[in-house]
């Protein structure tokens, strides 16, 4: 089922845009302002905006420029010779005109293309005929078979003289449909024309007799008199021909007017009236049918053209008696004069190897039409953009990702506004993760299947912590790792390329959500489903008002299960509803047809000389050797060395470094790729230099990575811990761990694995960090400061997540009321369960926590 046309009807393109640009504008902006109104925020308010009014756009396009497309792939079908295909061509605006004109031309060059096959095959034909007896009459003369007498050369003079007739009609033919046989018009006899046309007849020999009549006797015309000697010569040549022995042809000339008629009738089998039409083409003759009365089957297509040049018609018509043939030609007195052609040089004259088709209409049996050209679905916007990295592929229709989506839409509507992170937030990113895997190409492979597992333990951190920070940052590696996973990419480039890829999937995927929605079953039942649905509602609706009115009990469970519905919550809810639909659409189209992210492995062009790479490395590796003379000589110098040179406390300076570090650490790792990428290994020695290099790079590197996680620990026991502080040191440590991995595969020379081990390992560190429960952890070392130092930031840990209260809760009197000032027992429903929250709950159960002063004892 093609999908709708809503603007089909509409007659100009031009009001087809301007209806789309209007209607997705009004769409956009009625969006927005019941976003607004609704109370519904901007983050989620403008992507949904945007993709409606995309869908509406893509929508009311539909139909618009398909033909246009269909009409490319026709005529490339056309270049290679397939004249038999068409376009749909049922619009009404300037592309369904050119579309229908596009058909016609088809048509037309299916019929030159069939007569100028059957041309050839009919010009071999009869030429092969008298070549096959002028070679036999000529073999047997020369092997001595038959004498070399005047009967045997006459037989191959007859031969001879059978093909050059042939190919002067053929010429003939060319140069009248070339415009290069102009008339030379003149005053005939016409009765002295015919009678030296009938003597050449009688000439042939043929046991026919003919019978002229004219009126009136004395009749002259204007004509060219040697082509109307042609016309008539071949019209009497077709009469006797296939007249029976002793039969009669006869030939009558009449005025009419300022016109005259020829009419030759004979006593033969006749012309079926399907065939009169098709006998004037070159070789229409009914030779298929029995017919092998000789004859080049030309005559009667020069009696055409010749007639037309005349401007005059050529028709058989039935004859008087109901037997035989019987042709008219229609002439007028006086020619028209024809327009001059023009001389072409022999040099740029084509050459006249066969007749094309007649000028004049033609009735043959229609050629075989092929369906409409095969083409890729209706455009996508993104299809100019992405076409050859993100082909369309066909990707057939799928009604239940479809369904699928809308669920999990439905569901993270009513589940998620208004609550926290929970059992229902973990339900509906399970429900949207099974659509996606569900649609996956690859969903056997194991790297996908990796990724789907830890995308589901990322996603139950949103149970298990009640630290926002934590379970958005293990969320937002959760959705990476779904698009890398349905991609399949190996690389950086192509891991970025995914995420990329995802938004822009809302867009590229448009026109198979129209097949979808085109193939659902309920499409074209649109009213019965309505019906349905409305008395459904209404019956669910009623009764269940009466019985909840009716039954405390009933009324509590419709309570808990039905969210609040109110107008605001309504329209914050539908934006939530699109908003994931469309997300987990987009992914699901991703995971579907998903775009080659990864460039063709091509290996890097290594520089031509050594010295090219190592140099630059060198140089690294000696500013890594300062940095690290500079660590030890703090260590053996002491804080004392260190004060009396750079003015700093050691507190002071291990802050002033760790951030650099941590850059230089990440650089690292690019100096190290590319110098892998451009390092020679041609030889033995090469491969020796690489590692050695890198190999002492690297182990410079995790030199660093320690110094910069003893800086850190220094400055947290000055300074406190943070969420920040800890969150450095957990991507420090997974630099760290990346540049083992260098190590590990052979410093860059077998480390196609180590871009996917870079995403599975970060995302593994980030559920490690859930899993220590970061905010507790960050509790207890401030605590233990606190009680070596004394100094402690209350407001900071008071401001913690509901998972560091187990271990605020541990503490007495006021310092108990310090860390839990401001917390309340919270109330959520099931959908909103979290096990930190629930801990919490027990551990400020029963405790009283007083109103206290709590001065900042500093940090």
């Amino acid at each position: 089922m093609s999908p709708p046309q809503p603007l089909v009807g509409v007659r100009s393109i031009k009001v087809k845009l301007g209806l789309l640009v209007a209607a997705s504008a009004t769409v956009a902006a009625l969006v927005a302002a019941l976003g607004r109104s609704g109370g519904v925020p901007t983050w989620l308010t403008i992507p949904v905006t945007i993709g409606l009014a995309l869908a509406l756009t893509q929508l009311l396009a539909v139909g618009m420029t398909s033909p246009l497309r269909q009409m490319t792939a026709a005529a490339r079908r056309m270049a290679t010779g397939d004249y038999a295909v068409r376009v749909p061509d049922g619009g009404r605006d300037e592309v369904g005109e050119l579309a229908r004109a596009f058909n016609t031309m088809a048509r037309d060059l299916a019929g030159v293309d069939r007569q100028r096959r059957e041309l050839v095959a009919n010009v071999s034909h009869e030429l092969r005929t008298p070549l096959t007896g002028l070679r036999a009459v000529l073999e047997n003369a020369v092997d001595g078979v038959v004498p070399d007498d005047p009967a045997v050369l006459a037989s191959a003079l007859a031969q001879a003289e059978r093909m050059s007739g042939l190919v002067e009609d053929l010429l003939d033919l060319a140069r009248v449909d070339a415009g290069k046989a102009p008339l030379a018009p003149r005053a005939v006899d016409l009765a002295e024309l015919l009678d030296r046309a009938v003597a050449e007849a009688r000439v042939l020999g043929r046991d026919v007799e003919y019978d002229v009549r004219l009126d009136p006797r004395d009749l002259v015309v204007t004509a060219d008199p040697a082509r109307l000697h042609q016309l008539v010569a071949n019209l009497l040549d077709n009469a006797s021909r296939h007249s029976p022995a002793g039969g009669t042809v006869s030939v009558r000339a009449t005025r009419q007017g300022d016109r005259y008629a020829l009419e030759v009738r004979d006593d033969g089998p006749g012309i079926p009236p399907e065939a009169r039409e098709r006998v004037f083409e070159p070789f229409g003759t009914l030779r298929a049918a029995g017919d092998d009365t000789g004859g080049t089957g030309l005559g009667l297509a020069i009696a055409r053209w010749v007639t037309d040049l005349h401007g005059g018609t050529i028709a058989f018509l039935d004859p008087p008696a109901g037997t035989g043939a019987r042709v008219r030609v229609e002439l007028p007195l006086e020619p028209a004069a024809r327009p001059a052609v023009v001389p072409v040089p022999p040099s740029q004259e084509a050459p006249v190897s066969a007749p094309t088709a007649p000028t004049a209409p033609t009735v043959s049996p229609p050629a075989p039409v092929s369906p409409p050209a095969p083409v890729s679905p209706p455009p996508s916007i993104t299809d100019d953009l992405l076409g050859g990295f993100w082909p369309e592929r066909g990707v057939p229709a799928r009604p239940g990702l479809l369904l699928g989506a809308l669920g999990a839409g439905v569901l993270g509507g009513l589940v998620l506004p208004e609550r926290d992170l929970g059992i229902g937030t973990f339900l509906v990113l399970l429900a949207a993760g099974s659509v996606v895997l569900i649609a996956s190409r690859h969903r056997r492979d194991r790297f996908t299947l990796t990724c789907a597992g830890l995308c589901v333990l990322l996603a139950a951190t949103a149970v298990v912590r009640d630290a926002e920070w934590v379970v958005v940052l293990c969320l937002f590696a959760g959705a990476g790792l779904c698009v890398v996973g349905v991609t399949r990419g190996r690389g950086l480039g192509a891991f970025v390329l995914s995420g990329l890829m995802w938004p822009v999937a809302g867009l590229r995927g448009m026109p198979w959500l129209g097949r979808t929605v085109a193939a659902l079953p309920v499409v074209g039942h649109g009213a019965a489903l309505l019906r349905t649905l409305v008395w459904s509602v209404l019956g669910l609706v009623v009764f269940g008002a009466l019985f909840a009115s009716a039954d405390a009990l009933v009324a509590e469970w419709v309570d808990a299960l039905l969210p609040d519905l109110t107008i605001d919550t309504f329209v914050l809810r539908a934006f939530v509803t699109l908003a994931v639909g469309g997300t987990v659409l987009a992914a699901a189209y991703l995971a579907l047809n998903p775009p080659r992210v990864d460039r063709d492995p091509a290996a890097g062009r290594p520089v031509a000389r050594r010295y090219e790479w190592l140099a630059p490395v060198g140089v690294v590796v000696g500013v890594f050797a300062v940095f690290l003379v500079a660590q030890a000589t703090v260590v053996f110098g002491g804080h004392g060395y260190l004060r009396r040179t750079t003015g700093l406390t050691y507190a002071e300076y291990v802050h002033e470094g760790f951030a650099q570090l941590t850059v230089a650490t990440a650089l690292t790792l690019l100096v190290i790729a590319v110098a892998a990428r451009k390092a020679p290994r041609a030889t033995a020695a090469d491969r020796m230099w690489l590692r050695a290099a890198l190999g002492a790079l690297c182990v410079e590197t995790l030199v660093v990575v320690a110094s910069a996680l003893y800086r850190m620990d220094v400055y947290q026991e000055a300074y406190g811990f943070t969420r920040l502080r800890l969150l450095v040191d957990v991507f420090e440590g997974w630099l760290g761990v990346l540049v083992l991995a260098v190590m590990a595969s052979g410093i860059g020379l077998r480390g196609a694995w180590l871009a996917r081990f870079a995403l599975l390992s970060g995302a593994v560190g980030l559920l490690g960090l859930a899993v220590v429960n970061p905010d507790a952890w960050i509790a207890r070392h401030n605590l233990e400061r606190y009680a070596h130092t004394g100094r402690v930031d209350w407001a900071y840990l008071q401001g913690l997540s509901d998972d560091a209260v187990p271990v605020l809760a541990d503490l007495d009197g006021r310092d108990r009321s310090c860390a839990l000032a401001g917390r309340e027992v919270s109330d959520d429903d099931w959908l909103e369960w979290n096990l930190g929250r629930a801990r919490a709950v027990d551990g400020l159960a029963g405790a009283e926590v007083a109103p206290v002063s709590c001065p900042d004892a500093g940090r």
